[in-house]
Parts: structure tokens; C-alpha cells; sequence
């Protein structure tokens, strides 16, 4: 039997089991049948953020922005193109860090843009500052082994 992955769906928060061979398909959510990847980072609450973090087998590369931050939305293009280069193997999250200031100050947000990455519910990578998209995929990519 093929394995299966847990992908979170980023509308309803449903984890989806994907096998993996058919993970470029991309799939909809059993629940809301929504999508599970469109090619563009889902902006996430803390319960959202949560969720893919926790629950994905997926990568998860978090945007902690703010809608007033310049660099912020001067890199918005580069992580919306890196999104759709890199999904479905990696999940791409934004939090707005005004919206969701408590979760934040938790994960030691100190300057955005910030991006994280995350696997197996563990933070494995952190870097601060606007990037382009080509620098944003390489990154990942160093950062997760590929």
C-alpha cells in the first residue's frame, strides 16, 4: 500500500491523507472539497498555524509580515513565485504579525519579514529580511536537505 501523507487543508483545517506518489496532483479536501495547494502562500490565524504545523508531514515555510512593513510587501511577488515553484511539497503560510501579535512574541519574532520553516512540528530554520524568489527557493531547499 502507498504511503499516505497528513496535508492540512488550508481553508477548513482538515488533515487530508495524500499518498505521496499522487502529491503533485494536488487533491481537494475530503471535508470542504477545496483545494489542498493553489500556488499561492494561505494566510493562517494562530489556530491555522497550529494546525499545518502540527499536523502536516508536509514542510512548512512561514511569511511573519505586517500589511505597514515595505520589505514586507516588496517580497510578497518573490513568495508568492516561490510558492508556486515549490507547492505541493512545501506548504506556504503567511501570519500577520499585527493580527496575530501573541503568537509573535512566542515564536521570538523581533523584525519582519521572518521566515521560518518548519517540519515535523519542529522550527529548523529562521531567517529574517527580504529575499528574492530565487534565494527564497534555494534556501528552502538547503535548508530541508533537497
Amino acid at each position: 500500500m502507498a504511503e499516505a501523507l497528513h496535508v492540512v487543508c488550508p481553508h477548513c483545517g482538515t488533515t487530508n491523507r495524500v499518498p505521496r506518489e499522487r502529491l503533485s496532483e494536488g487533491g481537494s479536501c475530503g471535508r470542504c472539497k477545496q483545494p489542498l495547494f493553489q500556488g499561492h502562500p494561505a494566510e493562517v490565524d494562530e489556530a491555522g498555524f497550529r494546525a499545518q504545523v502540527e499536523k502536516s508531514d508536509l514542510p512548512i515555510v512561514v511569511d511573519f509580515w505586517a500589511p505597514w512593513c515595505g520589505p514586507c510587501r516588496a517580497m510578497a511577488p518573490a513568495y508568492e513565485q516561490a510558492a508556486r515553484a515549490l507547492e505541493p511539497q512545501v506548504r506556504f503560510l503567511k501570519v500577520n504579525t499585527d493580527a496575530e501579535q501573541a503568537l509573535a512574541g512566542r515564536m521570538g519574532i523581533r523584525g519582519i519579514p521572518t521566515l521560518a520553516i518548519f517540519r515535523g512540528g519542529r522550527e529548523v530554520a529562521r531567517q529574517s529580511g527580504a529575499v528574492d524568489a530565487r534565494s527564497l527557493a534555494a534556501w528552502v531547499q538547503k535548508s530541508l536537505g533537497a
